[in-house]
Formats: structure tokens, sequence, C-alpha cells
């Protein structure tokens, strides 16, 4: 049987090492903290097209390539576990002036011209559409096909699906690529995937709130809701329990701390914008390194002989999952995926070595992220 090891056990890990299993590969995932990091920090959007922008066309190409995947990716992985993801079917994206209403526009045309449908709302189509929301808002963005998932029970559902697939996890740092015995080695070590390949992979912080409803209090929104506020995106993801709201964006290399002035914007644009907030109760704050790439793609491709990167998915890593495990499937079966030919490391070439693993692979002193 052939064996792979998969470096890094977020969801692109664990969801890479879950296909494979079930195509017959003997799979080990190695990562001192499976199903923690970013992973376990992400608001759960699914939303390549909310966020597209002119000249943008590769990036909202592989999004939307994911985007198309998803439903029956989600299905596949409720058959197995029995655990259904999703918490939300559409998007709303505000403005609140009239700078933020033409940039609306500007995203409905720059989608529109390629393919996708996206409704502009004025003030009385969005107070329709969701009635928390402030009186300040103007218009409105409205993605129908743009679902959110629970990022949480996602990890959870692909931890259970790799167990009964019968995936070994063990909670071990890799310190160098080249030592890994096996036939085949994915790298998915997120913001830690640096450390291990000369790879341009960094990690951007983001701190996020997870908000729980209290008796009483009006319940969240039916959609993900985004906005700009003060020139800070701000967004807010429905859950069973409450919402998630986030989320900043530092250039603060590995440091995770929380800090009080990411807690007070947040929380301060997201009142803003739904008034209601303010009464929930504030159950958590926490901080993730998003692996980011220069140019927002992700890093899907061949290394070497033995080495596949599938990594630097940035804020986009939940979004990202059925395409990277298509792309990856392909790659170790000796096809490419032609959704995911934007994302080859190849176009940062001169960043990394064209020969074997020993020119790439770096000692990591602190493991994987």
């Amino acid at each position: 049987m052939r064996s792979l090891a998969v470096v890094g056990g977020g969801v692109i890990g664990l969801a890479v090492a879950w296909r494979a299993a079930e195509q017959g590969w003997s799979v080990t995932i190695y990562d001192p903290a499976a199903g923690t990091g970013a992973s376990w920090v992400a608001g759960g959007m699914l939303a390549p097209l909310s966020e597209g922008w002119p000249g943008e066309d590769d990036l909202l190409a592989f999004g939307a390539a994911s985007l198309r995947r998803w439903p029956e990716f989600a299905a596949r992985l409720r058959a197995a576990t029995g655990v259904d993801v999703f918490v939300a079917d559409q998007t709303l994206t505000l403005a609140l002036d009239a700078a933020d209403a033409a940039d609306l526009r500007t995203i409905a045309d720059f989608c529109g011209g390629h393919g996708h449908d996206m409704r502009v709302l004025d003030r009385a189509g969005v107070r329709a559409a969701e009635t928390g929301l402030s009186r300040t808002v103007r218009a409105g963005l409205l993605a129908t096909g743009e679902p959110a998932v629970d990022n949480r029970l996602l990890v959870d559902a692909l931890r259970r699906g790799c167990e009964q697939a019968g995936v070994h996890i063990r909670a071990e740092a890799v310190r160098a690529v080249e030592e890994l015995g096996h036939d085949q080695i994915v790298l998915a070590a997120g913001s830690g995937s640096a450390r291990l390949w000369d790879l341009p992979v960094r990690p951007v912080k983001g701190e996020i709130l997870r908000l729980r409803r209290r008796p009483g209090t009006p319940p969240p929104p039916h959609r993900v809701i985004r906005a700009r506020v003060h020139g800070r995106p701000i967004y807010l993801v429905p859950r069973a329990e409450g919402l998630v709201v986030g989320a900043t964006q530092y250039e603060a290399g590995f440091d995770t701390t929380v800090t009080v002035a990411g807690v007070r914007d947040l929380i301060a644009d997201a009142e803003s914008v739904w008034p209601a907030l303010g009464e929930y109760e504030l159950s958590e704050a926490t901080a993730g390194g998003r692996p980011s790439t220069p140019d927002n793609l992700p890093l899907i491709g061949r290394l070497s002989d033995r080495v596949v990167a599938a990594t630097g998915h940035g804020r986009n890593g939940i979004l990202g999952v059925p395409v990277t495990v298509d792309a990856v499937a392909a790659l170790l079966a000796g096809d490419t995926l032609a959704e995911a030919k934007a994302a080859d490391p190849r176009r940062f070439a001169a960043r990394f070595p064209s020969g074997g693993e020993s020119a790439g692979a770096a000692s990591s002193s602190g493991g994987i992220q």
C-alpha cells in the first residue's frame, strides 16, 4: 500500500488525508495539535464573490471553483459522519456610505462579467432582508449562493472521517520534510510551511469573537453579514448559539495575543451594523495566523518528486477545502486539476530551489502552528 504523510492537521491537511485514505493510501498526519490554529479560529465564510474585485480574476475563479464543490463535499462528509456543517445560506455585504455603495456596484459588475449573479439592494431591500440591521445602512449586495459553515463542526467532522478511514494522527512536529520516509508527502502546515520549505507564506494575524445569545435577546441574522466600518472590514456569521464576529488583520508574525484594541474595534464596528449585538454575551476572544501569500492565492502543486504543497490559503482556507482536496488527489495520481493551475507554486519559482527536498527543506524550531 502506498504511504502518504500529511504535514499539518488543519482543515486542509485533515481533508486531504481523509480523501487519500478513502482512495487507498496509508495516511499519517503529523501535527502537535491537529485541528487547532487558524482552522479553529475561522469564521467559516464561503464568499469568493462578495470579496471579488477587478483585476483579481484568478482569485475569483479559484474561489468560485471551490464554492461549486462545497455542496457535494459537505454531503459526503455528512454521509460519513452524520455532521451537517452549514450555518447560513447567503451572504449580505453592506454599504454605510456612498463610497461603499459604489464599491458594491463595482463588485456586482465584476462578478456579473464572470457569470455570477449578485443583487444590489437599496436601503429598503436591505431592511427587508434583515430587519435587525442598523438604519444607517445605505445599500447591500446579496450573494444568494454564498453560504457559511461552522468551522469547528467541520474540524471535528473531518477528524471523525479520518479516524473512520484509518488515518493515523501523530502529535509530533516535523523538523525536516526529507526525514519522512513515506512515498509521498503533502505539506499543509499553514503559516508553519515556510519553516519547512522555502515558500512565500507568512502569518497574518486575525482576532475573532464568539458571542452567545442570552435569553430574551434578539436572534442573530439569518445570513452572513459583511461590511466596512471606518475602513475596517467586519463580518458577522450566525452560529447555533449566537454569532462569530471577525476579524482584525495585522502583520504580527506568529503572535496570536488578543489585544484590547482589537476586541474594542470588533465590538464597536459590529454593533454599528447589528445594534442588538451589544446585548449578547462575550464568550470567547481568540486569534490565529492566516497563512497568506503575496497574491492571496494558495500554493497547490509539486515541490519535488515526493512533496506536494497545499498551503497558503490565507483568509479563504475553509472556502478552499474542496478544490484543494481534488487538486492534491489529482497530483498524487500523476495528473493536474485545471481549476487549480493558478495556484501552482512555480509562479514563485525564484523563491525556492528547483532541486530536491534536501535543497528546499528547512529545520523547524517551532513545529506546526
